[in-house]
């Protein structure tokens, strides 16, 4: 039968001396053999043994846990308990870790859109993300009322092309119209403004609105508190 000293067998798990020792020490991996000068020896067992181990530590068990396993007479019936109770620790750890990488993403995002970072930018950034998931809902509502309209147009110009009748289209042009008009008013009216500058929210005028420069969730606008003029951040209004 095969020996190994520490130092062997460290290598064959690809661990150091020191892990093996500190393993010995928590009696996780007693040596099977004791030379008559004190050295440790260890058997094929004790190999697989250690590579249990490693496999287990790095699936994320505890070292109590770990121990407490290989003390049980019957592994198999404990295992399944504690990779569902691992998986649970995991992936609740993922989603903390996914909540500070979208954190860190949107303030990466703050900074390079915002000349003036301050502190105050920080305060804004949270306030948005707090208001993140009813954002997302008040802008699946608009793709809700928009998309039956969109539908509704593209089949008006099909009809009218396959007829040759385009007064078809011309009425719901004209139906459109004031159809659009109360729909922007319903977004219009729904929505504020966070400035870059002072920090305030505000409403800009309808006019601005309509016509500013804008991306999904900012819009070029002149602020109604300090006048600075510049990308604001939208926000759902509290009336």
């Amino acid at each position: 039968m095969s020996h190994y000293t520490t130092g062997e067998i460290a290598k064959l798990c690809g661990v150091t001396v020191r892990t093996v020792q500190y393993y010995d020490t928590r009696l996780l991996l007693i040596p099977s053999e004791l030379t008559e000068g004190g050295r440790r020896l260890y058997t094929e067992e004790d190999v697989k043994r250690l590579r249990t181990i490693c496999f287990l530590r790095e699936a994320g068990l505890s070292i109590n846990t770990i121990s407490s396993l290989l003390q049980e007479e019957d592994p198999g019936s404990v295992i399944g308990i504690l990779i569902d109770r691992q998986k649970v620790q995991l992936q609740h750890e993922i989603s903390e870790k996914e909540g500070q990488l979208a954190r860190l993403d949107a303030l990466e995002q703050a900074v390079k859109a915002t000349v003036n970072f301050s502190v105050e930018t920080i305060g804004d950034m949270v306030h948005v993300m707090a208001d993140k998931k009813k954002m997302n809902r008040f802008y699946m509502k608009l793709v809700v009322i928009a998309l039956p309209l969109e539908l509704a147009e593209i089949a008006a110009l099909i009809a009218a092309i396959k007829t040759g009748h385009w007064w078809i289209f011309a009425i719901w042009f004209a139906l459109m119209i004031p159809i659009t008009a109360l729909f922007v008013r319903y977004y219009y009216r729904r929505v504020k403004y966070i400035c870059a500058q002072c920090h305030e929210t505000f409403r800009p005028s309808y006019k601005e609105f309509f016509f500013a420069n804008h991306t999904l969730r900012t819009r070029k606008l002149t602020c109604t508190c300090c006048g600075h003029k510049g990308f604001a951040v939208e926000t759902l209004s509290e009336e």
